[in-house]
């Protein structure tokens, strides 16, 4: 991964030239919660599928 500037930089050349601010917002928003969880992972800080499991459960009220 590259320094921020210049990833923002990149998400912008991938934008469409009517892309609103919102748009953007949300883009970089997403590439920062990949970012999280990939660095996450390689910390070694996941859940096992039976507790997701059980969490979405709970969530949905199941």
């Amino acid at each position: 991964m590259g320094k921020p500037k210049d990833e923002v930089k990149r998400l912008l050349e991938t934008l469409p030239e009517d892309a609103s601010y919102e748009d953007i917002q949300y883009h970089i928003y997403v590439r920062q919660a990949i970012q999280r969880g990939i660095e996450a992972a390689d910390r070694g800080e996941l859940i096992e599928h039976e507790e997701v499991e059980r969490r979405m459960a709970k969530w949905l009220g199941e």
